[in-house]
């Protein structure tokens, strides 16, 4: 039989192009207009906003005075200062709190939770269900902000009422619990959402061959469900972390307060730069922020590729 044979402008189309094309055959030049305006559009609104709070936390900017019209150069100095004030390290403290409780018990854990007892279910509840998650992910920050300090007020607030409690206050007496609970209700739609994807892909001959071999509920889990969405509960990890560590919604709940009890970064960050005036300091605080969300990051990645 004659084997059939290319034509060698089509083999080297298919392979890039001996003269600089692409698979596409739109060439380099044509190929890279297609992709300038996103790039100018990274450039613009993550590059250079990233470089210049780099640059101006090497200075004292400050939002007024002297400083504000002729800033100098101060080298390292607020990075220093950060590293060795104890408000950022309690902010710290916070913020990982904050994270631990609202992302990753929170919302991964019941987002799980919601997405394996509705794995199975049809009609109307499932629905419903659904749609109350999703509607708390989708309203605007600051209309959920007022309905929560509503419900936790402590003279007319449904809470209190509810539990027959008057003069109760959560925001005052546990501050952190407050705004972990309330990121928590926020924010799991997104980890819903995933894992109800990510279980609908695990094969239900292996759960069923699990069942008939005696595995328990969570031995299922364990060995046939968890293997297969590993990459999902990993990405969604990483997602939620990140996310959770550079929320600034708090501040509407608590505005960091009593005393400080809630003020993770983003609040601290706000009160320093732009409260406080002092530009310079926040963007050193904010470059740290940014490399410990790198270091995170590279964390969740290298357990995601030790997958493959």
């Amino acid at each position: 039989m004659a084997q059939a044979i290319s034509p060698p402008e089509f083999k080297e189309t298919a392979r890039g192009g001996g003269d600089g094309s692409d698979a596409a055959g739109l060439g380099r030049w044509r190929a890279g207009a297609f992709v300038a305006p996103a790039l100018l559009l990274i450039a613009v609104f993550l590059v250079f906003p990233a470089l210049w709070v780099l640059y101006l936390g090497l200075t004292n900017y400050r939002l007024t005075g002297v400083a504000a019209a002729e800033p100098q150069f101060v080298g390292l100095d607020n990075f220093v200062k950060a590293v060795s004030d104890t408000a950022f390290w309690s902010s710290t403290w916070l913020t990982t709190q904050f994270v631990l409780g609202s992302a990753i018990i929170g919302q991964v854990g019941l987002g799980f939770t919601i997405a394996w007892l509705l794995r199975d279910r049809r009609g109307p509840l499932k629905r419903l269900v659904e749609g109350l998650v999703i509607l708390a992910w989708i309203l605007p920050s600051a209309v959920v902000s007022f309905l929560w300090v509503a419900l936790l007020d402590r003279d007319g607030g449904t809470l209190n009422a509810l539990l027959g409690i008057p003069g109760f206050a959560w925001l005052l007496d546990h501050p952190m619990l407050s705004i972990i609970v309330f990121n928590t209700w926020r924010g799991t739609a997104f980890s819903m959402m995933l894992y109800g994807a990510a279980l609908g892909n695990v094969p239900p001959s292996h759960l069923e061959s699990a069942r008939l071999a005696g595995a328990s509920g969570w031995q299922q889990l364990r060995d046939v469900v968890f293997p297969h969405i590993r990459g999902h509960i990993l990405t969604n990890l990483l997602l939620i972390s990140l996310w959770t560590f550079n929320d600034f919604t708090p501040f509407m709940l608590t505005a960091g307060g009593p005393d400080g009890e809630s003020e993770v970064l983003a609040v601290h960050v706000y009160k320093v730069a732009l409260q406080g005036g002092e530009l310079g300091y926040g963007a050193a605080i904010s470059t740290v922020i940014l490399l410990i969300n790198l270091v995170v990051a590279v964390f969740y990645l290298r357990l995601l590729r030790s997958k493959k």
